[in-house]
C-alpha cells in the first residue's frame, strides 16, 4: 500500500446510517431565506469515480443508491473524444475529470502519463490545497497512478489501495475518511472496469460489477449522511466515469459505447429528477472548486464550468425539435440528433447553396455529438470536444454522400447584437474547423445593418476552441449581427457554438 503522509489526523466518526437525500429546491426558484441558509452551511465535496461505468447500463442493473441519487439530482449523460487527441483510455479520462481541462492542454495520451502537464494543469484537490490551504483533502483509489500520478503531493492523503484489499479496501478507507474532519474527497473505485475488459457491457457479470459498485456508493454516502456535523454542511455529490466499454469488453478505440461518461450530481441548486445534456468531462473539477467557494482564475485556462451555474445557449433549445435520421443509415432509427430550423432571432441563408446531397447536412445544421460523430466514425468529428448539447455546423463531406448541384454554401445569420457605438466590444464563439481546399469559413459581422465585414477566415485545420474576437463598433452603431459563412463542396466541417458578443 502506497500511503502519503497526512498533514491532519484523522478523527473517526459515529457509525454510518443509510439514507437517501430528499429532492433539493432550485437556486433559480429558492427564497431568500433558502440562500441564506445555505450560506450560513459548510460546503463539502465528494467526487466518486466508478472506472469504466457506463450510464445505460446502470439504468439496466440493479443499483439502487445510483437510482437515488438520480432521483434527488441531476443526471447528466456526456462523450468523449478518441484519438488522434488521446485513447478513451484510463489516464486521459481521469486527468480530464481531475484537472478540469482537455486531453490537448494536460497532455496525457496514454496510461503511462508520458509528457504529462499536471504544473501547468494541476489538480482540483491541489489547486483547493493553494487557494484554501485549511481545507481539509482526502484522495484513495483503486487504480494506483490515480494518487500516484494525478493528485499532487500537496493534497493532505492520497492513499493507493493494495491490489489485495482492491474496492472492498478504498470503501472502507474512503468511508471511514468521510466519517472524519474533511472538506474534500475524490474516491476512485475499479471493480467495473474489469468486469468491462473481462466480460463485456452486454454480460451479466458487468451488470453485477454494477451492483456491487452501487454498494460500495450506498455505503460512503450514508458515511456522509451519518457525520454529527451534517445538518450544518452542504455537500456536493458527483457520480462520474472515465470511459465506457464495447459490448465484447475492451475500451480506447472510437465507438460510442467506448466514448461513454456521464455525471450524477446532488447538491444546493440541482434540480431532482432532472437529465442535462450540456455537462462535459473537465466540469468535475470546477463544480467541486466552486462549491467550494474557490474563484476560478481566468489565467487557469480550464474548460469546465460549473453544474451549479448553467450557460443558457441559444442552439440548446432545439433539444426537443430534434429529428431522426432521414439519409443517414449508421445512425440509429431511434436517435434524436438534427434540424434545420434555427432557433428564434437566427436564421439560415441558403440562397446560394447546392442542391441534392445528404438531407440532414444541406446547409448548416443543428445537430448534437452522437449524431454527428455515428454518421461516420472516425474522420475526428470526436474531436468537436468544446461544443456542449446541441451546435450547428456545416459538413460538406457528408452533405456530398449522395449526389450534389452546385457547391456548399450556406450562411448562419445570428440576432442583433447590443453594442455600445464607438465602444469595442467581443465576440465569442466556440469552433472546431477542418480544412480542405477549396472549402473556406468566414465570419462576418454587421453593424447597425450594414453591410457585413469580414472579422475572421478559416482556411487551416483549427482545434476545438473558445474564439475571441475584438469588434471596434462604429460610432454611431448600437447592433451588431454575425454571419458564419462555409463554401465548398465535399470537403469536411465547420461546428459553431456559444455564440454571444459582450458590449
Amino acid at each position: 500500500m502506497s500511503v502519503r503522509i497526512s498533514r491532519r489526523a484523522v478523527l473517526l466518526g459515529a457509525a454510518a446510517v443509510a439514507t437517501t437525500a430528499g429532492p433539493l429546491a432550485s437556486v433559480t426558484r429558492a427564497t431568500a431565506a433558502e440562500r441564506d441558509a445555505r450560506a450560513a452551511k459548510t460546503p463539502k465535496v465528494l467526487v466518486i469515480g466508478l472506472d469504466g461505468a457506463m450510464l445505460r447500463r446502470i439504468k439496466d442493473a440493479d443499483t439502487p443508491h445510483l437510482d437515488a441519487l438520480m432521483a434527488a439530482g441531476i443526471t447528466a449523460p456526456s462523450s468523449l473524444y478518441t484519438s488522434p487527441m488521446a485513447p478513451t483510455s484510463s489516464g486521459p479520462g481521469w486527468s480530464t475529470l481531475i484537472t478540469g481541462v482537455w486531453p490537448d492542454k494536460h497532455k496525457v495520451v496514454n496510461n503511462e502519463f508520458t509528457g504529462a502537464d499536471f504544473t501547468t494543469y494541476p489538480d482540483f484537490l491541489t489547486r483547493v490545497e493553494t487557494a484554501r490551504p485549511a481545507l481539509r483533502t482526502y484522495a484513495v483509489a483503486s487504480w494506483n497512478p490515480v494518487t500516484d500520478v494525478i493528485f499532487s503531493a500537496k493534497v493532505d492523503e492520497r492513499v493507493s489501495t493494495p491490489g489485495a484489499e482492491y474496492d472492498t479496501g478504498t470503501t472502507s478507507r474512503a468511508v471511514a475518511r468521510v466519517k472524519a474532519d474533511v472538506d474534500a474527497v475524490f474516491v476512485h473505485l475499479d471493480n467495473v472496469d474489469h468486469a468491462g475488459h473481462a466480460s463485456g457491457n452486454a454480460s451479466q457479470a458487468y451488470l453485477d460489477a454494477l451492483h456491487g459498485v452501487d454498494t460500495q456508493v450506498g455505503q460512503i454516502v450514508a458515511a456522509v449522511k451519518s457525520r454529527a456535523t451534517y445538518g450544518n454542511e452542504d455537500w456536493l455529490i458527483m457520480i462520474t466515469a472515465d470511459h465506457g466499454h464495447t459490448a465484447a469488453g475492451g475500451h480506447g478505440g472510437n465507438s460510442w459505447d467506448e466514448r461513454q461518461t456521464f455525471m450524477i450530481a446532488t447538491g444546493a441548486g440541482l434540480p431532482a429528477g432532472t437529465t442535462r445534456y450540456d455537462v462535459r468531462m473537465p466540469d468535475i473539477a470546477v463544480s467541486a472548486l466552486v462549491h467550494l467557494g474557490i474563484a476560478i482564475d481566468p489565467a487557469w485556462r480550464l474548460d469546465g464550468r460549473a453544474v451549479q451555474r448553467p450557460v443558457t445557449d441559444a442552439f440548446d433549445t432545439l433539444r426537443g425539435t430534434l429529428r431522426t435520421a432521414v439519409d443517414e443509415s449508421g445512425i440509429g432509427a431511434g436517435v434524436l440528433g438534427f434540424t434545420h430550423t434555427p432557433p428564434a432571432g437566427w436564421s439560415v441563408d441558403n440562397t446560394r447553396m447546392g442542391g441534392g446531397g445528404v438531407t440532414e447536412w444541406r446547409g448548416w445544421s443543428f445537430t448534437t455529438d452522437e449524431f454527428w460523430t455515428k454518421a461516420e466514425k472516425g474522420q475526428e468529428r470526436e474531436l468537436n470536444i468544446r461544443a456542449r448539447n446541441v451546435f450547428a455546423v456545416c459538413d460538406g463531406d457528408e452533405w456530398s454522400d449522395k449526389a450534389v448541384t452546385g457547391t456548399f454554401d450556406s450562411t448562419l445569420v445570428s440576432p442583433a447584437f447590443p453594442v455600445q457605438a464607438g465602444r469595442p466590444a467581443t465576440l465569442t464563439y466556440t469552433s472546431y474547423y477542418r480544412q480542405e481546399a477549396p472549402q473556406k469559413a468566414e465570419v462576418l459581422v454587421s453593424y447597425g445593418g450594414g453591410t457585413p465585414v469580414l472579422v475572421k477566415t478559416y482556411s487551416a485545420n483549427s482545434s476545438s476552441r473558445v474564439e475571441t474576437i475584438t469588434l471596434q463598433v462604429p460610432a454611431g452603431a448600437t447592433t451588431a449581427q454575425v454571419r458564419f459563412r462555409y463554401t465548398g463542396g465535399n470537403n469536411w466541417y465547420w461546428t459553431i457554438d456559444g455564440v454571444s458578443i459582450s458590449a
